[in-house]
């Protein structure tokens, strides 16, 4: 499904109506501003194309840094303790109507030290050294495409998207609980579970259910973009960059996490 961050915010919406667009204005006012020097975003308060990508940056680089103690220094019960508190802060800025930089800043910090408190764990659990490497340029490769698709305007976020994002994100979805708890309550000795105890063909199931979560990433991403895309045509205020730079982290997130499970699968012992 699209990033919850886009699909529950209104202001993403294709019809979205602002304060500062519903004002009434005189006539003599009208003609005012239509004599005005055209006026920069920043000069309007207004969101723009460039202020996401900037504000993306700065919270994706904020979460490399903390990522480098994690990996260095990793520690099991800091990775789990900056997990559930990367989780508990992503739901508050989600659901909370104001724009808090500080929370997403703090979601920066916890969520890069648990990625790379994971990605060591993984490299040495399974012995795929340089697999975090891999799982970042097969990210951010990932990202550069589906953007300059959605660019050329070959791709679109269509009715047809959504419905598949709905049901395949919900399929995933009940796999991933299913084979939570297959994990808990079955004798599987397995660390994915299903994902390696179930082979299709030569090919374990995890690698075909990681190949179908960064399809799903993709198409997820393409709606991130369409979301960001309406609201910077219906003019939302300046500080929606820093959501709209949330809901791209969260999706590159799921993508890093899915692609470092394929390599770890694929490549590492079991």
């Amino acid at each position: 499904m699209a990033s919850p961050v886009f699909s529950s915010g209104k202001e993403f919406q294709p019809n979205a109506r602002f304060e500062q667009m519903n004002q009434p204005v005189s006539a003599d006012q009208l003609q005012a501003q239509f004599d005005l020097p055209s006026a920069t975003p920043e000069q309007t308060n207004r969101m723009t194309y460039e202020g996401v990508v900037s504000k993306t940056a700065i919270i994706a680089v904020g979460a490399f840094i903390a990522a480098v103690p994690g990996y260095l220094i990793p520690n099991v019960l800091a990775m789990y303790a900056s997990a559930l508190v990367a989780f508990v802060v992503s739901l508050v800025i989600i659901f909370r109507k104001k724009n808090s930089p500080a929370l997403i800043a703090i979601y920066a910090v916890t969520e890069g030290y648990f990625l790379g408190a994971l990605t060591t764990f993984i490299e040495t659990r399974f012995e795929v050294p340089g697999a975090g490497l891999q799982a970042l340029v097969a990210t951010f490769a990932t990202f550069a495409v589906v953007l300059a698709l959605y660019r050329s305007g070959k791709v679109r976020y269509t009715s047809k998207m959504r419905r598949f994002l709905m049901i395949s994100g919900l399929a995933y979805l009940v796999f991933s609980l299913f084979n939570l708890g297959y994990m808990i309550f079955g004798s599987s000795g397995s660390a994915w579970g299903l994902r390696t105890d179930v082979m299709v063909g030569p090919v374990p199931l995890g690698v075909v259910i990681g190949i179908a979560a960064v399809l799903i990433a993709c198409v997820s991403l393409i709606a991130d973009f369409d979301f960001i895309d309406n609201a910077v045509k219906n003019g939302a205020p300046k500080e929606i960059e820093w959501k709209a730079a949330f809901g791209l982290i969260l999706t590159l997130v799921w993508l890093y996490i899915e692609f470092l499970r394929i390599i770890a699968i694929l490549f590492g012992r079991r």
